[in-house]
């Protein structure tokens, strides 16, 4: 992950990709894209500074409009690509920094926002996170046993190694990225503010998560 941005004063104008998933920052995010308007998008984007949103759509489809997005998403970079001789985009980003949807702008020829760079209370000057390092050995703990019982049950790969950065702040995007978690549960765990809350509740998502493993196992 790059160098923490400092804090926006004023918005700026940002391409927009809504996803029925959340990316977190420092996660990969790997697309192929085929929709005319996001072919669009990628040639604009890869000629500039590589950088768009990402947002959950909450409710409803992308497609055709009238979806429900979350105001609280994560600017992807591209580091990797590959143009098609059809158009098609293949991309490889990872997720660089939160941001805040403050205004949505008209979706032509692909969805574009105003936003405003969105740091955690521990990325903000004077506002230092209280014991970011609580938790972390805990919630890896539970990450681990979670994911030993989706092995049992063919959902994740035998000999899945959990590594999570020494960062606390990295950690938590981590264990929330990997979790076993619905869209909804990781959207409320990227607007958590700071490490300290992040972990806290992804201590009871995945209590949670590792009893309806075990319901499912017997």
């Amino acid at each position: 992950m790059q160098e923490l941005q400092p804090v926006e004063t004023e918005p700026y104008q940002l391409a927009m990709f809504p996803l029925g998933s959340v990316l977190f920052p420092a996660m990969p995010l790997p697309l192929h894209l085929f929709e005319p308007r996001y072919l669009t998008l990628a040639d604009d984007v890869v000629g500039r500074d590589g950088e768009f949103g990402v947002v959950l759509i909450e409710r409803g489809s992308e497609v055709g409009g009238g979806d429900q997005r979350s105001s609280i998403g994560t600017v992807a970079t591209i580091v990797e690509q590959q143009c098609f001789d059809d158009g098609r985009w293949a991309l490889g980003c990872v997720g660089e920094r939160r941001i805040r949807v403050i205004e949505w702008l008209v979706d032509d020829p692909y969805p574009k926002a105003l936003v405003v760079n969105y740091p955690e209370s521990s990325q903000r000057p004077r506002k230092p996170d209280i014991q970011p390092e609580v938790g972390i050995e805990n919630c890896a703990a539970k990450l681990r046993l979670a994911i030993d019982r989706l092995v049992l049950l063919g959902e994740a790969p035998e000999g899945f190694e959990l590594r999570l950065s020494e960062d606390p702040l990295l950690a938590s995007y981590q264990i929330s990225a990997i979790g076993p978690f619905g869209p909804a549960d990781k959207q409320a765990l990227l607007a958590c503010d700071g490490s300290t809350s992040r972990l806290a509740q992804l201590d009871g998502l995945l209590d949670a998560a590792i009893e309806m493993l075990d319901f499912r196992l017997c």
